[in-house]
């Protein structure tokens, strides 16, 4: 389960495809520990990561002149605010597998939004949804702060090609202190409906996977990834 807010945007079609990529390392910790990671949302490398563009940042300091502890808590809220990141995409990335996964040992899941949403079960201490990310000029563009997760849900422009899906939860009222992030428990047959090896990985490589796979007991469709799949001529 997921708590749904009409004014965070999904994609209209449910079975639209996302991705996740990450190392072998964390894929087990995933299903060892039927536990989805979720960083602090003020430890991504983006600076900008849950702040304001600069028409937003404005008005708030007006408002905020007479009472600076209004400021001072957008500030303070990232860091109880813990984001899981997906990528939307009909096929592989290659870039993604560039940017998340060293060397050649690493992996994709596939899943697709309704998955996720059915795979996340929802927490009684803290709100969580999950929402589609806006790409927006910070220096021109309004980012509405009528609602806490707004924030969550924009990044600059520059950041387009991740096209990204977030799971978001906020733990402001379970009042706990986190470091880099949390897990949080999601239903691992949900959330996972296909896995990808590298492309570049070696075949014992990939029926490593596949024996870890099974005797953690799963069944999961896993293949390699055909990006370096032989040229035709």
């Amino acid at each position: 389960m997921y708590l749904n807010n009409k004014n965070i945007n999904l994609p209209e079609d449910p079975d639209t495809i996302v991705w996740k990529y990450l190392d072998l390392s964390k894929f087990l910790d995933l299903l060892l520990s039927k536990k989805l990671f979720m960083s602090r949302s003020d430890k991504f490398e983006d600076q900008y990561e849950g702040t304001f563009s600069e028409p937003t940042f404005e008005e708030i300091k007006k408002l905020s002149v007479n009472k600076p502890e209004f400021l001072n808590y957008y500030k303070t809220h990232r860091e109880k605010v813990v984001i899981s990141s997906w990528h939307i995409n009909e096929y592989e990335s290659f870039a993604m597998w560039q940017i998340f996964t060293q060397n050649s040992e690493g992996l994709a899941i596939q899943s697709t939004i309704r998955r996720l949403q059915n795979a996340v079960i929802a927490e009684k201490n803290h709100e969580q949804y999950i929402g589609e990310v806006n790409y927006i000029d910070y220096k021109k563009e309004y980012i509405p702060f009528d609602d806490m997760f707004f924030p969550f849900l924009f990044k600059r422009k520059s950041f387009q090609y991740e096209r990204e899906v977030r799971i978001i939860s906020d733990i402001s009222s379970a009042n706990i202190k986190i470091n880099d992030g949390m897990k949080i428990d999601v239903d691992i047959n949900q959330l996972i409906e296909k896995i990808y090896i590298h492309p570049k990985s070696e075949n014992w490589y990939k029926n490593l996977v596949i024996e870890l796979v099974s005797k953690l007991g799963f069944d999961f469709t896993i293949e390699k990834s055909d990006l370096e799949s032989d040229i035709l001529i």
